[in-house]
């Protein structure tokens, strides 16, 4: 009773993020036939590009701070132990993100002629260095609000910044016709105005105070997961810049408008991690920890493999739906990118672990094959095959990343996860996705085989004897 009680507390806190969550990804859907027919493939390229780039720059700057100070934060009971901890890891934050807002306005030119080829992109570099100041900064605001397990509240900042996110976005690209700088600027203009209303609601718990000592402990634990963040960057965006080098900007674009539609399972596990931290570090029992992860892993493959599956096999209707005819072959890479997106879902769960364990110097090494395997295969594949081989490097290196990572996890935080059970899930979601492509089913049918997956699982034997019992009272199953 006391694991599906905690399976409902992460449950509702997850749907409260995923519904934020939600609503940014439809928004973002929503505003795929503006920026396709406002901004060229090569416009979006360059727009994907310094997303990469401010990705990578935000695990420098963060330097492992935020997540040490998920993991101190539970450390210590009410009171004056975690005001030091928030006021020391706000200071830190604030003051590695303006020194990082600074030196991208100084070499804004470098750093285009470096990316591009050439300096005339300069003014676009400016506005992304502004808005990686601002996600830096916000990120470790909301942090508190995911800390304290106000969910609500969490999501209602992240309803305003999406308001005023969208309605500058559209002004300056549809109205101003700002292109490509219309849409960093677009991007930043909320996130400011809502960190700037969290400044002064949060204004009592900021005073001015960082603790070296704390400070060198938080860091202990979380500058051996910069080398690792490093690499989980080059997993998730080096393929960009590969793209970029080996195919030009328009590959990038078409491949960027693929992930967008894969990225539907990413809504799902954005809510998952943003709530995920707090919720496993609370659990005290270690037993009870152990348990509760191993049925939240089976539970994570399944909906992102049943995702995975519905992605894959509607992903030549929903990029018709959604862009113009120059972004039709965009379709070809969703399934690849959807269930690599599955693999990081239980990626996500395993490494908690060892952070549980405290055992983080080593995950850099297993990130870095991963990250590895993922170079290497980019530059083999991408020069014949384009974005079809960078999708391929990417589910090879997430596949390499949750194997990998489940292996250490369990020598320093043994769990009991239900493998043949993960197997299953994930291995029919494949096959049913490579049966419909092979065959190029028609729509009605692809929509039947994605309603049949979690029937198919039930002669497999996956479902457990008390899952039955639930299921059986929501609809009749087979005996």
């Amino acid at each position: 009773m006391l694991l599906g009680k905690r399976l409902g507390e992460l449950a509702r806190h997850s749907a409260v993020y995923g519904f934020g969550s939600l609503v940014s990804r439809f928004i973002a859907v929503l505003l795929l036939p503006v920026y396709t027919r406002f901004l060229s493939p090569s416009d979006y390229g360059l727009i994907e590009t310094l997303i990469a780039l401010s990705a990578v720059l935000t695990v420098l700057l963060a330097a492992g701070v935020k997540s040490a100070f998920f993991r101190f934060y539970f450390d210590e009971p009410e009171g004056p132990g975690r005001l030091r901890i928030i006021r020391t890891s706000f200071w830190f934050t604030m003051t590695m993100g303006t020194a990082g807002l600074a030196a991208g306005l100084l070499l804004a030119g470098p750093i285009s002629t470096l990316l591009f080829g050439s300096g005339e992109h300069a003014t676009l570099v400016r506005a992304a260095f502004v808005g990686l100041w601002a996600h830096v900064n916000y990120e470790q605001m909301t942090s508190l609000f995911r800390v304290e397990q106000r969910s609500a509240a969490y999501l209602v900042a992240t309803l305003i910044n999406l308001t005023l996110t969208v309605a500058a976005t559209l002004l300056l690209v549809v109205v101003w016709e700002q292109g490509p700088v219309g849409v960093i600027v677009g991007n930043f203009i909320g996130t400011l105005t809502v960190y700037a209303g969290l400044l002064a609601y949060r204004r009592e718990q900021l005073g001015l105070e960082l603790d070296g000592a704390l400070l060198r402990e938080m860091n202990r634990f979380g500058m051996p997961l910069v080398p690792s963040g490093l690499f989980l960057w080059a997993l998730n965006f080096s393929d960009r810049f590969f793209l970029v080098k080996l195919s030009g900007p328009r590959e990038v674009g078409l491949y960027s408008i693929g992930v967008r539609v894969a990225s539907a399972i990413i809504l799902l596990l954005a809510a998952f991690r943003t709530a995920w931290p707090a919720f496993a570090y609370s659990i005290e029992d270690d037993d009870e920890a152990a348990r509760t992860y191993g049925f939240v892993l089976t539970y994570v493959v399944l909906i992102t493999s049943w995702m995975a599956l519905a992605l894959g096999l509607l992903a030549p209707w929903l990029v018709q739906l959604l862009t113009t005819e120059d972004f039709y072959s965009a379709e070809r890479v969703v399934a690849p990118l959807a269930f690599a997106a599955a693999a990081f879902g239980g990626y996500i769960v395993v490494v908690i672990g060892i952070g549980r364990a405290r055992r983080t110097r080593s995950n850099w090494v297993i990130t870095g094959a991963a990250a590895a395997l993922n170079v290497v295969l980019n530059i083999a594949l991408i020069p014949e095959f384009g974005m079809m081989g960078a999708a391929v490097a990417t589910i090879g290196a997430y596949g390499t990343l949750f194997l990998g990572m489940a292996w250490k996890a369990q020598r320093v935080f043994p769990v009991p996860y239900q493998w043949r059970r993960v197997a299953t899930a994930f291995g029919v979601a494949v096959a049913l996705t490579a049966l419909g492509r092979v065959l190029d089913l028609p729509l009605a049918a692809s929509i039947a085989l994605i309603a049949a997956y979690p029937l198919l699982l039930l002669p497999l034997g996956f479902y457990l004897p008390e899952e039955r019992r639930r299921l059986r009272a929501l609809a009749p199953l087979p005996r």
